[in-house]
């Protein structure tokens, strides 16, 4: 039997924000909100209300256009540099998690991220340079295309020229793990490093090495 025949599947595609990454657009607003003493989750509730609906993270708005909203929707009154480094710089990279996607590329899977950010994953990137260890990057504010979308998930099997059953698909969010999960992707959902290496290990045994 082939090394690829003994595969559960061939590529892993991974979200950003709460996989990668830790949350840092949530952990953000909930430290503005400690900082003005307001509902952090509440601000979290807003930006995201923005973010989709207003379509910042389809592009249809900008980040200068996000901000404005986003403070006279809440009387917070500080700029928009402060405000998106206190967003930003809680996007700390997952180290054990990058270790199993370079892992994973010496092993022959393709690697992926569909995420659905703005234009902040992309200067991420131009800090850290992540990019270079994926195969293929979809972030909503390139594509156009959310993941509460099948297309999203469809636009990128494609580009990685799989069948759904031959990738696992990692997100922290229910319902893109259902939308993921109705078309025939494996899928993971991710709480914590223990129960996310449990279960990736199963589906992927041939990378058993254990992480610092």
């Amino acid at each position: 039997m082939s090394a690829s025949a003994r595969k559960n599947c061939d590529a892993v595609i991974f979200d950003f924000g709460g996989v990668l990454a830790e949350e840092g657009f949530f952990n953000g607003f909930m430290a503005l909100g400690e900082r003005y003493g307001k509902d952090g989750k509440e601000l979290g509730d807003i930006a995201v209300d923005i973010v989709r609906k207003d379509g910042f993270a389809v592009g249809r708005i900008d980040e200068k256009e996000f901000w404005t909203r986003f403070r006279e929707r809440t009387g917070i009154s500080d700029s928009d540099a402060f405000l998106r480094h206190e967003i930003l710089s809680r996007f700390i990279i997952r180290d054990f998690m990058f270790a199993y996607v370079e892992q994973l590329s010496k092993a022959g899977y393709k690697v992926a991220i569909l995420s659905d950010q703005t234009n902040w994953l992309d200067e991420m990137n131009e800090s850290k340079g992540f990019y270079r260890f994926f195969d293929v990057v979809h972030n909503s504010y390139r594509t156009g295309t959310t993941k509460k979308e099948l297309k999203a998930f469809t636009a990128l099997l494609e580009e990685l020229d799989l069948a759904p059953e031959r990738a696992l698909f990692v997100d922290d969010f229910a319902g893109h793990i259902r939308r993921a999960q109705s078309l025939g992707l494996k899928t993971i959902l991710y709480t914590d490093r223990e129960s996310f290496e449990r279960e990736f290990l199963a589906l992927c045994p041939d990378l058993g090495k254990e992480q610092g």
